[in-house]
């Protein structure tokens, strides 16, 4: 008998005493060491692995186990085996890793599904050309659907910033970054999913056409209805080339003017990406999020801005092949002629299509050579009505963060018709919302500014100026302290909700970290005292 089947033994009989399944063990232990065709594991580097998150804001808490499945039926096996015991253990998928707030976690009695690791087998991007689409296993990197993709010639058409994230990850938040304006988020652009539900026990196909009530329910649904194993999504052609321009503002009514134009503009005409960060504190020009104008074009505020006061910047792309580098410089200009940003102000450069989609990753690599990223984050993101925006900014930009943080603001609009009211992400009420993303990084041996505590003072105290002022903002991957604030979150779509929650996971086995719909019986959590957002990239 090997070690890791004593140590999985083991586990299993923790799990009998701890929750009293009524499944022996050599059932569980047959499920776990024959009947998939991946692995199970109890090593402590597997379940220390997964007991953390980039967020780095809750203490670790390991699983009884992790699955490394290697195909959707892998996934179904474990489900059903939860769902059948006499008190149903929580099961949770994990991708990446890159929540803020734990909540891919499973609990000290739960099995984590690492989908972001699959054993051999796994399915491979599959590109269908002749039908603009491609097939992916849920755990795969946003990356390497990229670069298959790109393979012939296409890619998907709405992104998120940063590329090392999993499609399932994604999908079951939305998938934002400056192309959502005109493509909408990467879940308005899902042809069809494979989703392991708890309700049927199965792997169940979902569209428009085929069991459509899940299908929108599961994008944008925080995996609480399903754990996604396969999506389908619509592709383009891909160009080769971005350019990319940054210009900045002094007066954030213009700058939001101008965005709000930039993202009303339809045809061929307009510019691929649109997004924008706010500037409080000099240091940020340069910052990782912002290495575009440093080392080569370092900026400074005072040379911008005779007060020093906040600033805004613009940053919009145009992409093109390598034979329209005339045309794109006489659109451009076209377009750039129509801004109010400061003269002075533009910075442009051209680079390949993938490298700037791949911009993040490579920021990420200076800072663990620093060792800057592993570090908490206690990243905030808001949906803000564009009525209301206004007031957001002179109470936040230039009120509460003062004239220091601890990382990028990003802010954005979005037009809510690119968004498919019955999928269960969440927007304000608006036809036009921003996002602003609050993405700062603590540390231990920095300023006041830059300490934890300080960072989650300063989020709750965004949020308490929010209700206060009557702003109906909505958390981006949000998390909530009590089921009374995901009512609240949720609005007119919680009914909803609940029922599919009902439908597909009865006794609320997964995705339990979200902390949505609390089984008393599991016991996994203690209460949470935090009400600060999750957040992705």
């Amino acid at each position: 008998m090997t070690s890791s089947f004593l140590l999985l033994t083991f586990a299993i009989c923790k799990l009998i005493i701890a929750v009293g399944l009524n499944v022996g063990p050599s059932e569980l232990l047959r499920i776990g060491a024959i009947d998939v065709d991946g692995h199970f594991t109890v090593h402590p580097s597997d379940l220390a692995s997964v007991s953390s998150d980039f967020g780095m804001l809750k203490s670790p808490e390991e699983p009884l186990a992790v699955l490394h499945p290697s195909s959707a039926e892998d996934v179904a096996r474990l489900v059903r085996t939860a769902y059948g015991s006499a008190t149903a253990f929580p099961v949770s998928a994990r991708g990446h890793g890159h929540s803020i707030n734990g909540q891919a976690a499973a609990g000290r009695n739960g099995v984590v599904v690492e989908m972001n690791h699959g054993v051999t087998g796994t399915p491979k991007p599959l590109v269908r050309p002749d039908e603009m689409y491609v097939d992916v296993w849920g755990g795969e990197l946003w990356v390497d659907v990229l670069k298959k993709t790109l393979e012939h010639g296409l890619a998907p058409k709405s992104w998120t910033d940063y590329l090392y994230l999993t499609v399932g990850g994604t999908l079951s938040n939305a998938g934002i970054s400056g192309q959502a304006f005109h493509h909408g988020p990467q879940i308005s652009n899902v042809l069809e999913l494979d989703v392991v539900t708890v309700g049927k026990g199965e792997v169940m196909r979902c569209s428009e056409e085929e069991n459509t009530r899940l299908f929108h329910g599961v994008l944008g649904g925080l995996g609480q209805f399903g754990i996604i194993t396969r999506a389908r999504i619509s592709l383009e052609p891909a160009p080769q080339r971005v350019r990319w321009i940054r210009v900045l503002y002094s007066s954030f009514k213009v700058f939001t003017e101008d965005q709000e134009y930039l993202i009303s503009m339809h045809g061929q005409l307009k510019f691929d990406y649109v997004e924008g960060f706010v500037i409080v504190d000099e240091g940020l020009v340069n910052n990782w999020r912002s290495s575009f104008f440093s080392p080569r074009n370092p900026v400074k505020i005072s040379s911008v801005s005779s007060n020093g006061s906040v600033l805004y910047c613009l940053e919009i792309t145009k992409n093109y092949h390598d034979s329209d580098s005339e045309i794109v410089d006489q659109e451009v200009e076209i377009l750039m002629k129509k801004l109010n940003f400061i003269p002075t102000s533009v910075f442009t450069t051209d680079l390949q299509y993938v490298d700037f989609l791949d911009r993040v990753h490579k920021a990420e690599l200076k800072l663990r050579s620093k060792n800057l990223w592993e570090v908490p984050h206690p990243w905030l993101n808001l949906f803000v009505p564009k009525s209301r925006i206004s007031d957001f900014d002179k109470g936040v930009f230039k009120g509460i963060l003062g004239n220091k943080t601890s990382g990028p603001i990003l802010i954005y609009p979005m037009n809510k018709d690119k968004w498919d009211e019955r999928s269960s992400a969440v927007t304000p009420d608006e036809e036009v919302f921003y996002l602003v993303a609050l993405l700062r990084s603590a540390l231990t041996d920095g300023e006041e500014t830059q300490k934890l505590e300080y960072l989650k003072d300063q989020n709750r105290r965004i949020l308490e100026f929010c209700e206060q002022a009557k702003i109906n903002v909505k958390q981006y991957l949000p998390h909530h302290a009590t089921q009374e604030e995901w009512v609240a979150h949720f609005g007119d779509k919680w009914d909803r909700f609940r029922s599919l929650k009902a439908e597909f996971d009865p006794r609320h086995i997964l995705a339990t970290g979200q902390r949505i719909f609390q089984n008393p019986s599991l016991s996994l959590f203690p209460p949470s005292s935090s009400s600060s957002s999750a957040a992705s990239w």
